[in-house]
């Protein structure tokens, strides 16, 4: 029983250093952290799409919603952060990449229209724009073996 006891400890200690798959697989549980990047840039045309979107399927699943600040990029990965900036007034908004798009002529992004409303440009309906990756999703980790959603761990077995 000594050395049952004893491998359990042992197992446990091993499931929660750094190194472990296990600990890894904790960040499945959670949202992932943001990885800071280098500054990326890109300069372009931004337009802003509306209430005729409003509950229909984002291409990464979600619900659309006109008044959130989110936008459309045609290659970004979804969930980064983008810094706009509308360059003919200097307003700036952070906004997060949940659809692809612009789907018209040579645009960079397409914002929401909570975003287009705070950077300035509803009713031109397009504007000059510099947009920078603030944050990127960290990548998913790549663990084979999930031992946190196992009932107990290792299989060791409960003492009385």
């Amino acid at each position: 029983m000594r050395k049952l006891v004893i491998g359990c400890a042992v197992a446990g200690l091993i499931a929660l250093s750094p190194k472990s798959e296990a600990r890894s697989s904790l960040s499945s549980l959670s949202p992932r952290p943001l990885v800071v990047p280098k500054v990326e840039a890109q300069t372009g045309e931004a337009s802003w799409y509306g209430e005729e979107f409003d509950g229909n399927t984002t291409a990464n699943g979600e619900v659309y919603d006109s008044n959130g600040l989110t936008a459309a990029h045609p290659t970004l990965p979804f969930g980064t952060t983008v810094r706009v900036t509308n360059l003919s007034n200097r307003k700036k908004i952070l906004l997060r990449i949940n659809d692809r798009g612009p789907h018209f002529g040579q645009r960079l992004i397409d914002v929401s229209w909570k975003a287009a409303e705070r950077l300035g440009f509803v009713d031109s309906g397009t504007t000059p724009v510099r947009v920078e990756v603030v944050a990127r999703p960290s990548p998913k980790p790549s663990s084979g073996i999930d031992l946190i959603s196992q009932s107990r761990p290792l299989s060791c077995p409960v003492l009385p």
